[in-house]
């Protein structure tokens, strides 16, 4: 009977066991559903990652750009300066920068012998015309020596042959004349030369320009030929400024988008804020096979004085010449960050919705005309981003 009751009690430890399992399983539970919620609002909270562009300046020519292509400024008035003499500098009167003008001596080598030679010519000269007048006095003599000789003989005082030696003194003393009259002509010519030898000493500026560089020094010798290594062929190089223009490499298949006087607009890379008016002057009728290019050469038609020869340049052909409003840049965007007439401007990571007003396109960018600044920070393609939203940028 015992033993019946036994087997119908309640084993409470197998219970307790049993409500301990429950307890843990649940609370595990709890603990997963807590995590979650967490990575959830952690996520919710976490930044999107997006990629931005900033607000730059564009140029309207972009618009109008038929072709770029990439050269170099060269002067077309370009010459080293040498002596046609040989000698030693020794007196050199400009640097590097300095403005010459046609004929203005900007060197002068030694020339004391020069000088010498000079003044030795010049005396035969005066020797020689001495002489002439020697001639001349004698042929006076034997002129009037003849005229008595013959009268003498018209009166029989004198024989024929006697007269015959008046006529031979006559022409003796004509031919001394014109001789001696040669020989003043030698004399000058020789001093014409000694002065060509002595201006040859005198380097002389050949056209109006800028000295580039300086090749030679006080004390070099200069020859023109410069066959001694010692010795230095050009004193100096310089170009005429008003003939400055680019020769830019138009590649063969881009030639039926360029021609003559078509406008243009160039760029140099030393001035990257200045856009200078230029006109295609001459193309050079011949195709560089290396590089498959032929050269334009395009003209400034704005000077500017900090354009130099070997700027390197990129020359934008036009459709048509820019009107005067044109000429100056504009706060362009790429077009993807532009949604709805809106764009998202980021700011200490958070980006803020921002209403704008576009314009016109200029080349792959699009004109903003009223809210935004130059080095705004915007959101490209920002799809289903809210105004407020906190981003970071993507890295690369």
């Amino acid at each position: 009977m015992s033993e019946s009751l036994q087997s119908l009690s309640i084993d409470r430890s197998k219970l307790r066991h049993r409500r301990s399992k429950h307890r843990t399983l649940w609370i595990t539970l709890g603990i997963v559903a807590v995590i979650i919620a967490l990575i959830a609002t952690a996520r919710a909270n976490a930044p999107a990652e997006v990629t931005t562009a900033k607000v730059t300046q564009a140029w309207p020519s972009s618009a109008v750009s038929e072709l770029t292509a990439t050269g170099y400024v060269v002067a077309q008035t370009k010459a080293s300066i040498a002596s046609k003499g040989t000698g030693r500098l020794e007196w050199l009167g400009v640097r590097e920068g300095s403005a010459v003008k046609e004929g203005e001596v900007i060197a002068r080598l030694e020339s004391a012998d020069l000088r010498a030679e000079l003044a030795q010519a010049e005396a035969a000269v005066e020797s020689a015309k001495a002489q002439l007048k020697r001639s001349e006095a004698d042929a006076t003599d034997a002129e009037l020596a003849f005229d008595r000789s013959a009268e003498l003989l018209r009166q029989g005082f004198i024989s024929p042959s006697s007269h015959d030696s008046a006529i031979s003194r006559v022409k003796q003393a004509r031919a001394a004349v014109a001789a001696q009259a040669a020989a003043v002509k030698q004399a000058e010519a020789a001093v014409a030369g000694a002065k060509v030898q002595l201006d040859n000493a005198f380097i002389r500026a050949p056209f109006t320009g800028v000295v580039l560089t300086k090749t030679a020094d006080v004390g070099d010798v200069i020859s023109p030929f410069n066959a001694n290594a010692d010795s230095k062929g050009a004193v100096v190089t310089m170009a005429d400024m008003s003939t400055l223009e680019v020769e830019a490499d138009v590649s063969e298949s881009s030639l039926s988008k360029a021609h003559l006087d078509q406008p243009c607009e160039i760029q140099l890379d030393a001035l990257p804020d200045v856009r200078l008016l230029g006109r295609v002057n001459s193309i050079v009728p011949s195709v560089d096979r290396s590089k498959a290019t032929v050269i334009f050469k395009v003209a400034f038609v704005e000077k500017n004085t900090h354009v130099l020869p070997d700027m390197s340049a990129k020359v934008n052909f036009l459709s048509r010449p820019l009107a005067g409003d044109e000429r100056t840049p504009r706060l362009a965007l790429n077009p993807k960050a532009v949604a709805d007439g809106a764009v998202f401007v980021v700011t200490d990571g958070v980006a803020h919705r921002r209403a704008i007003k576009t314009g016109s396109k200029l080349g792959d960018l699009i004109e903003i005309k009223d809210g935004l600044k130059q080095g705004d920070i915007v959101v490209l393609d920002p799809g289903k981003l809210k105004d407020g939203s906190k981003v970071v940028e993507k890295k690369a």
